[in-house]
């Protein structure tokens, strides 16, 4: 490289550090959201070969796409039509995986990874989102604070991505001081016990059941977390707001709707919305109210409510399926996350709030931060039959190759239902309703065989459940049930392999 080359990476993050939170969020109301998802539409369509190649299967002139309507008619692209039909560099901006320096895995159905390589300036746009949270909800701009990220470490997406951004909020001034003992207890157990005194506040952020599981780990050893003014970055699950009551007087909070707060990110994109105070706010009285919540969302259970930049991510919503455009390492344009959920702009969702009697803004106070009108996103979780276990993905069909083993397949017929409970302390387990085959019974043995072989296969098969689930809870629980059960395996209705159970209570 000449001397007086100037690498671009570090106008991104001259901008990212010089840049106050307010600005960036605020600029949504100077530019158009669906006029900046046309633009990045017209450089995908030039610079990245894959999508180019898409559009032209699809019979897309990108010249014609001069309007938002047009972009709206564009072809959804996915995993399956897109990401998995191309070469990894094809993907990538000018076709150069070398433009990216990161690159991060996730675990598919069958456990064989995808890679999803970035760049730094990716990077930044999702420290916005970790400043969106430690700024507003955590006040981590004037307090010292040690970040600990409880996320399983290596290549996997959450660990490093977490360390990653929280560093550059301490590279913008904020007094965050970063450690990273992943998701190994004991490592977390002695960097609290000797690093939090020094700190005004400690963020453990990880998976809800594995939070859970530290915090109640610790209690039992006599670890007192009050003192440490305990705060939570969670992501992957929803969880309820039971659960986060729970969590709050376990760890003495005293601001419940600044005291944690949800990351609704993907592998594919890193993170697209946050919890905030006012989101959770806002989700506390829907949990309080069922059928102002059956109203707003259209189902009984509670979804993840999070609020956006729309400017960073551009969602779109058909018939309940969540699709986004953004920039990043592998740039997606109406990506087909395989999201159920739906989208509120801000106003519409304050007057809907006050045609129940209902004022978050009053509720949180008057000036309180964690109020910014950008629009809301709830999302309940995946429409492709995955179940969400401790931030693995779990899929039928690494169950499924389970009872395929001969120790088991002579007595079961192969059908079942997955789920992820949640029992009434809150720890979750996994749960396997298996079918047993005609004129089979049910006994201790048979079940023990069968949660063997399919704890055998999940670790085999899914990476991302060995390295995120403790060794304590990936023995899933099973239940045989007699042949034809009208519960769970009724005669003559299409079966669904898998079952999110709601445990909303509440708050």
């Amino acid at each position: 490289m000449e001397p007086t080359q100037r690498p671009p990476v570090l106008d991104a993050l001259e901008q990212f550090v010089h840049t106050p939170l307010d600005v960036t969020l605020a600029r949504h109301h100077e530019r158009d959201p669906e006029s900046a998802a046309l633009d990045l539409f017209h450089q995908v369509a030039r610079r990245v070969p894959a999508y180019a190649a898409f559009l032209a299967e699809s019979g897309v002139d990108p010249a014609a796409v001069t309007t938002s309507a047009a972009f709206r008619r564009l072809p959804r692209i996915s995993k399956q039509n897109y990401l998995s039909s191309h070469p990894l560099a094809a993907l990538c901006w000018n076709g150069r995986l070398a433009g990216c320096d990161m690159v991060a895995v996730s675990s598919g159905s069958t456990g064989r990874p995808t890679f999803w390589p970035r760049a730094l300036a990716d990077e930044l746009q999702i420290a916005t989102r970790f400043e969106q949270v430690f700024r507003d909800s955590f006040h981590a701009d004037t307090r010292r604070t040690l970040a600990v990220v409880c996320f399983a470490l290596g290549t996997w997406v959450g660990g490093m991505y977490t360390a990653s951004c929280c560093r550059y909020l301490a590279a913008k001034g904020y007094p965050v001081t970063v450690v990273t003992p992943g998701n190994q207890k004991e490592e977390i157990f002695r960097v609290v016990s000797e690093l939090g005194p020094a700190f005004e506040q400690v963020v453990l952020l990880g998976y809800p059941p594995a939070i859970k599981d530290i915090i109640d780990s610790g209690r039992a050893r006599g670890i007192d977390w009050a003192p440490y003014k305990v705060k939570l970055v969670l992501a992957g699950e929803v969880f309820s707001e039971a659960w986060r009551t729970l969590l709050g007087e376990r760890t003495g909070g005293a601001a419940i709707c600044y005291d944690s707060a949800a990351l609704y990110g993907t592998a594919d994109a890193g993170v697209l919305a946050v919890e905030t105070p006012l989101s959770i706010c806002v989700r506390r009285f829907l949990a309080r109210q069922p059928a102002a919540a059956r109203a707003l969302f259209g189902e009984a259970r509670l979804p993840t409510l999070a609020q956006y930049d729309p400017l960073s991510r551009h969602f779109e919503c058909d018939d309940g399926a969540l699709s986004f455009s953004g920039d990043s390492g592998v740039p997606l344009v109406r990506y087909n996350i395989l999201d159920h959920g739906g989208l509120v702009p801000y106003r519409d969702m304050l007057a809907f709030l006050a045609s129940y009697g209902f004022d978050p803004l009053a509720e949180l106070g008057v000036g309180a931060r964690g109020v910014r009108d950008l629009p809301f996103v709830f999302v309940f979780g995946r429409s492709d039959f995955t179940v969400s276990y401790f931030g693995a993905n779990i899929y039928p069909e690494n169950v499924t190759v389970g009872l395929e083993q001969p120790a088991v397949s002579g007595f079961v017929t192969g059908k079942f239902v997955l789920e992820a409970v949640e029992d009434a302390d809150h720890d979750r387990f996994l749960s396997i309703s298996v079918e047993l085959a005609p004129g089979e019974a049910a006994n201790a043995g048979r079940r023990d065989a069968v949660a063997d072989a399919i704890l055998v296969e999940l670790l085999r098969l899914n990476s991302e459940f060995a390295a995120y689930v403790p060794p304590a809870a990936q023995r899933p629980r099973v239940d045989l049930c007699p042949f034809g059960d009208s519960t769970q395996f009724p005669v003559g209705v299409k079966h669904r392999y898998t079952r999110r159970r709601s445990h909303e209570g509440n708050a």
